[in-house]
């Protein structure tokens, strides 16, 4: 299990395609049935994504997930999936194999030490007779077999192998540096499935030039905001980069931005800044703006901040006008990314195979028997913060139960 195997077998039940958090999740599980599954993958390594995710902790879960942190057409798709392998299901596996896990902000579950921690306990789950683990293989044509214990030919650099059952683990576009392809969209369209429209979500903005001159000495500096767009609200830190903004607050609400929207932001979360304003002119009427936006914000912002709003001089000599714009600058600022970065920097791949042409409770496909589709590759998106992980191992726990 983990190794280059030299030859594929002939024929197996189950041809498993991506050797990531899914796939082996679905593997493991259909192995414990006494399946006899396959896992390919072209990458050197199974669980690559897994290792990188989390800064190398691997935020393997989280603590509250549940429907209402998912994006799909259907947004009650994964309500199945997600009710019959929960986040205390893959934290009972962590708990068996003894490794160490904190919890950090928001319901977050990492590893102590080590996101290879993760990788070794699903690794050592696959370590059974019936389980194959074939990585630097590369999938060519995959073919309906009509023969009476087969359903597919897949063929591969190594071979041909026949199989009852074959599951689409291959993930979404981000992270093209890491083996990404279109591979398993293209599968799903050979086999008449739709294709929700893809671009990349849980990813930093670009800012025109206009902005960006604005903001051109805050690469670097974060801190904590309420980010808005199109009804979906966070409050976590914003960071100012060299091409726009990133961290977790703009990260999440990327998901729900589309081109030419704005993002909304309040640059003091759970402050009321118009009584504070008033509070202020009372009790220091000679100091600026400035100094003020100091006492909860870094200072090089407060300054940015301070002259976005264009309101000068001590704050006794504000009229009711310049106090309007302050608080609308810090409250309710509106920027409009002009684009963000990308498959290159995206956590995941929004959209994906439709899941109104899948089965919720198995994963397989309404449009071919013995197809199946599970992880980022279907139509359901989670939020930052190990949501992802999560539908992963559910949706590869459901289908591995029927495989």
């Amino acid at each position: 299990t983990g190794k280059e195997v030299m030859s594929l077998p002939i024929r197996c039940d189950v041809v498993i395609i991506g050797a990531g958090a899914a796939g082996l999740l679905c593997a493991l599980t259909a192995g414990q049935r006494g399946r006899h599954v396959v896992v390919l993958d072209h990458g050197k390594k199974p669980g690559r994504k897994i290792l990188l995710s989390g800064g190398g902790r691997c935020n393997y879960t989280n603590m509250y997930a549940e429907a209402g942190n998912y994006l799909s057409e259907n947004r009650h798709f994964c309500k199945s999936a997600l009710s019959r392998f929960t986040q205390w299901d893959f934290q009972a596996m962590v708990d068996k194999h003894g490794i160490a896990w904190h919890e950090k902000t928001l319901g977050q579950l990492f590893c102590s030490s080590s996101a290879s921690d993760v990788l070794d306990m699903l690794l050592a789950e696959c370590d059974q007779p019936n389980i194959q683990i074939i990585t630097k293989v590369d999938i060519g044509a995959v073919t309906e077999e009509q023969s009476e214990d087969s359903r597919f030919t897949i063929s591969t650099s190594m071979g041909s192998i026949l199989a009852e059952s074959l599951v689409i683990a291959t993930g979404g576009l981000s992270f093209p540096t890491m083996g990404s392809t279109d591979f398993g969209f293209r599968i799903a369209k050979q086999f008449g499935h739709t294709i929700v429209a893809l671009r990349p979500a849980l990813v930093p903005f670009t800012l025109c030039k206009e902005d960006m001159s604005r903001f051109v000495d805050l690469p670097g500096i974060s801190t904590e905001v309420i980010a808005e767009c199109n009804g979906a609200s966070f409050r976590e830190a914003l960071l100012f980069t060299h091409k726009g903004l990133s961290g977790p607050a703009i990260l999440q609400v990327s998901s729900y931005w589309q081109q030419g929207d704005a993002i909304i932001l309040n640059w003091l979360p759970g402050l009321d800044v118009e009584s504070w304003l008033q509070e202020q002119r009372l009790a220091r009427p000679r100091a600026s703006l400035a100094t003020l936006l100091c006492e909860h914000l870094p200072k090089r912002l407060a300054t940015v901040l301070a002259q976005w709003t264009g309101v000068q001089g001590e704050a006794s000599q504000w009229r009711k006008e310049s106090m309007q714009r302050i608080v609308k600058i810090l409250t309710i600022c509106r920027i409009f990314p002009n684009g963000t970065e990308g498959y290159k920097k995206a956590e995941v791949t929004i959209g994906g195979v439709n899941t109104n042409e899948l089965s919720s409770k198995t994963m397989v496909s309404q449009k071919q028997a013995g197809l199946y589709f599970i992880g980022e590759v279907v139509d359901v998106t989670g939020w930052l913060g190990g949501f992802n992980f999560q539908w992963a191992w559910a949706s590869g726990y459901c289908a591995g139960l029927y495989v």
